[in-house]
C-alpha cells in the first residue's frame, strides 16, 4: 500500500492498530472517527460484528442538545460526544471498553472524545 495522501497514511496506521485492537462482548471497541465538520463515535463487538452503541453530531437528538458554541468540528462538540456515548454505553450495561482511535493522532478532538467518555463514566 502507497501512501499518497494524509488518508492513506491514516488508514495504514488504523489497519496497523487494528492487528491488536479488538472488542469483546465483555469489553467492546469505542471506535472515533472524525471529519472537518462532524465527530462519530461506536461501541463495537467485532466477535459478532455488530455496532452495539453509537452517537455522532448528525444526530438530531445530540445536534439540538448542544450548546451555540459546540459544533462536530470543535472540542466542544466532542466532549458532548464523549459524554453522550458514555451514557448510551452505561445504558446498555457496558461499562469497560477498549479505545480505537482509528488512525488519528491522541490530541485535539479525539482525546476530548476520550476524556469527556472517562469523566462520564466509561473505563478505558
Amino acid at each position: 500500500m502507497r501512501i499518497k495522501t494524509k488518508d492513506d497514511r491514516r488508514v495504514r496506521i488504523q489497519l496497523r492498530q487494528r492487528k491488536r485492537i479488538s472488542g469483546t462482548k465483555e469489553r467492546p471497541r469505542l471506535s472515533v472517527f472524525r471529519s472537518v465538520t462532524h465527530i462519530y463515535a461506536q461501541v463495537i463487538d467485532d466477535l459478532s460484528g455488530e455496532t452495539l452503541v453509537s452517537a455522532s453530531t448528525v444526530e438530531p437528538a445530540v445536534k439540538g442538545s448542544l450548546d451555540k458554541a459546540a459544533r462536530g468540528g470543535n472540542l466542544a462538540g466532542a466532549e458532548a460526544i464523549g459524554k453522550v456515548i458514555a451514557e448510551r454505553s452505561i445504558e446498555k450495561g457496558i461499562k469497560r471498553v477498549v479505545f480505537d482511535r482509528s488512525g488519528f493522532l491522541y490530541h485535539g478532538r479525539i482525546r476530548a472524545v476520550a476524556d469527556a467518555a472517562r469523566k462520564a463514566g466509561l473505563e478505558f
